[in-house]
């Protein structure tokens, strides 16, 4: 059975805005999406990449190990920074 209740439209800044009931069961910060069809507007939440909680794996990936410090020195790029117009990385401050 859909469920229904009455609400009113009130101004909010430069908007016309619709409070939707706690009795509805949006919860806040839902992105909505608007639509009208033939005279009736439809409201309805906007899909939402899934997002994957792989946290768990945490370290217990087989074949992966922390890369040690003297591992995290690279070799200085071969590249023409000149040729970009922009100083080499070495040359910063």
């Amino acid at each position: 059975m859909t469920k229904e209740v009455r609400a009113k439209t009130f101004k909010s800044g430069n908007s016309v805005a619709l409070r939707l009931p706690k009795a509805l069961g949006i919860k806040e910060g839902v992105e909505m999406k608007v639509r009208e069809e033939q005279g009736h507007y439809v409201v309805e939440p906007v899909d939402q990449p899934r997002k994957i909680d792989l946290s768990f794996l945490d370290g217990r990936t087989a074949g992966l190990k922390p890369l040690r410090p003297e591992d995290r020195e690279f070799e200085d790029s071969p590249r023409q920074w000149q040729l970009l117009g922009i100083r080499a990385p070495k040359d910063r401050d």
